[in-house]
């Protein structure tokens, strides 16, 4: 079997859409690590992140995750990674971590983003997140064939994790 997946590092031709301007390395590097500072002192979703990832991978995730949101949004094909198996095997991971994981991402994007980029984003990473909510959920054995997309949270005065 053949790996299809072009060389890493080897920029995508992508179809339907432009990269908005100011959207660089440097914009997904920030938003990158200002998210995963907020993600680890969450209540949510900050004990599984901190359970998973010793402190000391810390700086090679933030790099993967960064190349990860420089491949999808920029065609650089810098990440060539699986990052399913990773989440399966985090046997807590619950609809409400992933509406946290969005609310928490969104809210980094609208503040360091231009509308646009922001915009860009958060489409992205509902899609990711829906994505793998369902492919998780389907190799655990659950029926998704009435699964909805993940309302968006919004008001953490009144959630609570389940």
């Amino acid at each position: 079997m053949t790996d299809s997946r072009p060389p890493a590092g080897t920029r995508l031709h992508r179809i339907g859409w432009d990269t908005p301007e100011g959207l660089d390395e440097a914009m997904i590097a920030r938003v990158v690590d200002a998210f995963y500072a907020a993600a680890r002192r969450d209540p949510v979703i900050g004990p599984v992140f901190n359970r998973v990832i010793p402190e000391e991978h810390w700086p090679a995730h933030i790099a993967t995750i960064t190349d990860f949101w420089s491949s999808m949004l920029l065609g650089t094909g810098k990440y060539g990674g699986r990052p399913m198996p990773k989440h399966m095997a985090i046997p807590e991971l619950s609809d409400a971590h992933f509406m946290r994981w969005l609310r928490l991402f969104r809210e980094t994007v609208e503040a360091l983003c231009p509308p646009e980029i922001a915009a860009l984003f958060t489409e992205r990473s509902e899609r990711i997140g829906n994505s793998f909510r369902m492919n998780i959920a389907m190799r655990r054995g659950e029926d998704i064939t009435r699964m909805g997309p993940l309302q968006r949270e919004t008001d953490t005065a009144v959630w609570k994790p389940e």
